[in-house]
Order: C-alpha cells, then structure tokens, then sequence
C-alpha cells in the first residue's frame, strides 16, 4: 500500500513539475501577442506549493538521500526564484534548473520504488 502512495505522489510530482516547466516555457512566448493576457505570479507559487505537497511527503519515505537532495534542492530553488520574482519583480532563470530538477527526482523516484 506504501509504494502505490509514493508512486501516486511521483506521478502527481512529474505531472505538476512538467506542466510548470511547460508554463514557465511557453507563457512569455503568449504573453507577447496582444490578447491582454499578463503573467500572474501567484500561479506560479500555486504550482510550487502543490510541488512542495509532494516532496514533503517524498521525504519522510525511505527514499535513498540522494533524491531527497535533488528534489529538496531544486524546490527550494523554484520557491527562491518565484520569491525574487514576487518582491524584486526580476524574472530569474534559476526556476527552469528547479522544474527540470524536480522532474529528474521525481523519475528516478518513481524508478528506484519501481524495483
């Protein structure tokens, strides 16, 4: 019963962090023709917190260290970037290396409780 929760949270984690890398890809590309569609932020925070649902509960599994490292660093580097972005108002490219981050161990999580 164990591994089919933590498989389900891979699954739900590889889904949210594609379809935000996916966000964060192609909405610039959007936002430049005029449809009067701005970027809000607040959706990209909505995505980091459903990401961060599912890396707390990665981390309290017996995943091997490794992973936990990836996926703890790479959210907290898509939380930092959404943040600048917040008060600073900068756009920081450090929230792709997350969102790829965060694919990455979410695959070789769901791998590793594959075996």
């Amino acid at each position: 019963m164990k591994k089919q929760i933590t498989n389900s949270l891979d699954i739900i984690g590889i889904s949210s962090a594609t379809l935000c890398l996916i966000h964060c890809l192609v909405f610039p590309l959007i936002s430049i023709i005029p449809i009067g569609i701005s970027h809000n932020h607040w959706v990209d925070l909505a995505f980091a917190l459903f990401g961060l649902f599912a890396v707390v509960k990665i981390l309290k599994t017996c995943t091997p260290f490794y992973i936990k490292s990836i996926l703890l660093i790479s959210i907290s580097i898509i939380i930092g970037s959404i943040l600048i972005t917040l008060f600073f108002h900068h756009h920081s490219s450090l929230l792709y290396f997350g969102g790829i981050g965060m694919i990455i161990g979410h695959l070789l999580n769901f791998k590793y409780h594959k075996h």
